[in-house]
């Protein structure tokens, strides 16, 4: 993937390792270049000078490409200007952002926006986040995630699953699927049976995500 973390903080600092470790290309994004140093040695990414919501620096992080920005300044006004360009100005499909002021939260769910709030593991829930979103994010709805993604039965050993059993084993709900080999799209019932390869779209809460991540490819 193409990360983008805008703050060089503790989270930042260490959102941006993290993501470093695995086959990323990571862009770390600072006003503050004495920032980079939280970073360390085994840092594999790059960094960039600048301000986060300038869309002349977001270009040259290489937002065009971006599959996920992360905003995670010491400014929740910074953090939902960022948010708000990369989103609105760009598409990156995938925008994360830390919120300070939980009173703030439902402005954040009004506006669409997927956060992490708190000051606690900040980096690893962030992190956690967008690696068990394996398939294609679409939207936040407070604890929930409505993902679209190709359904992968590999770990059942399976063809196909019923709706009913895979939402009963998995607390989550199935919205629709498409299956191009027959042409055929539906808003499913219980009944219906999903094969592997089916576009899937589904409501999965955020604690939920990883365990149910096995079924998305």
């Amino acid at each position: 993937m193409n990360i983008i973390v805008v703050g060089c903080g503790r989270v930042g600092s260490q959102l941006a390792m993290l993501f470093s470790r695995g086959e990323n290309n990571v862009v770390v994004v600072d006003t503050n270049a004495a920032k980079f140093n939280n970073l360390g040695p085994s840092f594999e990414g790059s960094t960039l000078v600048g301000v986060g919501f300038d869309e002349d620096v977001l270009t040259e992080a290489g937002v065009a490409d971006a599959d996920v920005l992360c905003a995670v300044t010491d400014r929740d006004n910074s953090n939902l200007m960022i948010a708000e360009v990369g989103r609105r100005l760009f598409g990156v499909p995938y925008v994360l952002t830390r919120l300070y002021n939980p009173d703030r939260a439902n402005a954040y769910l009004q506006l669409g926006l997927d956060y992490v709030c708190g000051t606690t593991l900040v980096a690893e829930e962030m992190y956690s986040k967008v690696t068990a979103a394996r398939g294609k994010f679409i939207e936040a709805l407070g604890d929930y995630n409505i993902m679209r993604f190709a359904l992968n039965l590999s770990s059942v050993e399976a063809d196909n699953i019923s709706v009913g059993e895979l939402e009963r084993d998995h607390e989550i709900r199935i919205v629709a699927f498409e299956r191009k080999s027959d042409s055929l799209s539906s808003i499913p019932t219980r009944e219906s049976i999903l094969y592997a390869g089916d576009t899937v779209i589904a409501c999965v809460r955020d604690d939920l995500l990883d365990e149910f991540s096995v079924y998305m490819s």
